[in-house]
């Protein structure tokens, strides 16, 4: 599902791509960008959309395992020849004996990469710290950027509140911006949903290294872009890239944008005596962002946008979700975080035992548990199971789907 979600995605956009291109909004190279392809390969992908049309299929390797993917064996052979007998070699210099000594086969960039993602070696660095001023993208939608800041925001209260902004990089408009007590993984999540509910769905995400970001195996080291947290499972199957920035100076736009909202925004919410997140929410979402986003928004070079609508089967708060595997109990039952959930009976099988099946966990606490794409169960934050006759139903293909979450009250459930 996840991988027909991606190609759907990226057929979307290419679409959206190719237009503004055909039109001259665009230069291959802009558009390749705005895709996260190489512009050789957006040439190919524009012939082969010429030819056959909206049904060709830009991506054949989908659905596919390539016959040239290694055997497990294999790599664990390399691996495990490197580790025991070759430690301290470079890569280069163990190739050479691996290749002679040894009949491997592969190539000397496959050995490094496999190295590399088992952490046998580092990834060398390359280029200094010279760094120069990055042009805005041309388009809204290409970019987002998302960060946090703890302040003293509501001057009324005792203590320090996280204000989550998210902002497009062409034009600095704010997409979403709210406070919460804590930044972290249903904050990120709710930025998102704000944005491509307001917006669109988009190309990339530009964050900072924070934990519900991105591992990252050494402090202050390169992200692991292999093993994903919850945010990068959910903007993979959204198809959007996810960018890691390494210095403050890499997310100055972000950094001004907080300098100017910590000269403001406390001030405002003092004069009108806001003593509470929610009623701080409530002005920054009616009052402020309208009138910060008039005054500090500038005009991007072109006037069309990436941003593209979300339309797809799967339910945008199915994505934007705690998302955890787990294998069904003989009693057809699963624990989740302390808690039992009961499977109920089902028209569609006789029992689910040994089944592999998803928890989501949305961001008031309540659960759904899915077996592929069905739903067989909702519960409570208690692990109460609904008396919902409808949760079996599945949405019309083809359609756009509206949430039914209410983040009004997220700044409480977060």
């Amino acid at each position: 599902m996840k991988t027909r979600l991606t190609e759907e995605v990226f057929k979307m956009r290419f679409i959206d791509a190719y237009g503004h291109y055909e039109k001259g909004r665009l230069t291959c190279e802009e558009a390749a960008d705005m895709l996260g392809i190489s512009v050789s390969t957006f040439y190919r992908k524009r012939q082969n959309y010429e030819e056959n049309g909206s049904s060709c299929v830009l991506d054949k390797r989908v659905g596919r395992i390539s016959p040239n993917r290694a055997a497990d064996r294999e790599v664990q052979f390399v691996t495990k020849l490197f580790e025991e007998r070759y430690r301290g070699f470079s890569v280069k210099h163990f190739y050479d004996f691996a290749k002679r000594e040894h009949g491997v086969e592969r190539s000397y960039n496959w050995v490094k990469n496999k190295l590399i993602e088992t952490r046998l070696v580092k990834k060398s660095s390359r280029g200094g710290k010279h760094r120069l001023r990055r042009e805005r993208k041309p388009m809204s939608g290409m970019m987002i950027h998302q960060d946090g800041s703890k302040h003293r925001w509501i001057p009324a209260l005792d203590y320090d509140l996280d204000l989550i902004v998210t902002l497009d990089d062409a034009t600095s408009k704010i997409t979403s911006c709210f406070l919460v007590e804590e930044e972290g993984t249903f904050s990120t999540f709710r930025g998102i949903y704000e944005t491509i509910k307001k917006e669109g769905l988009f190309c990339s995400l530009y964050t900072d290294r924070g934990s519900h970001y991105f591992y990252t195996p050494e402090a202050d080291g390169k992200v692991d872009k292999h093993q994903l947290t919850q945010v990068g499972r959910a903007l993979r199957q959204l198809g959007i890239r996810h960018i890691a920035a390494y210095s403050p100076q890499a997310r100055g736009r972000s950094e001004r944008m907080f300098g100017t909202l910590q000269d403001r925004l406390p001030k405002e919410l003092a004069l009108h005596n806001i003593t509470t997140i929610e009623a701080g929410n409530k002005y920054i979402a009616k009052v402020y962002v309208p009138q910060h986003n008039e005054q500090f928004c500038v005009k991007p070079s072109c006037d069309k946008n990436a941003f593209t609508p979300w339309i797809s089967s799967v339910a945008l708060e199915d994505i934007l979700c705690l998302e955890v595997n787990r294998t069904v109990q003989h009693d057809n039952t699963v624990r989740y975080g302390g808690l039992i959930l009961q499977i109920p009976k089902s028209e569609y099988r006789h029992h689910y035992v040994k089944a592999e099946v998803k928890v989501h966990e949305y961001f008031d606490h309540q659960l759904a548990i899915f077996y592929g794409s069905l739903c067989i169960g909702k519960y409570d934050e208690n692990g109460i199971l609904k008396n919902d006759n409808d949760h079996e139903k599945q949405p019309d293909k083809d359609v756009i789907v509206k949430s039914n979450i209410n983040y009004e009250s997220y700044a409480y459930a977060a």
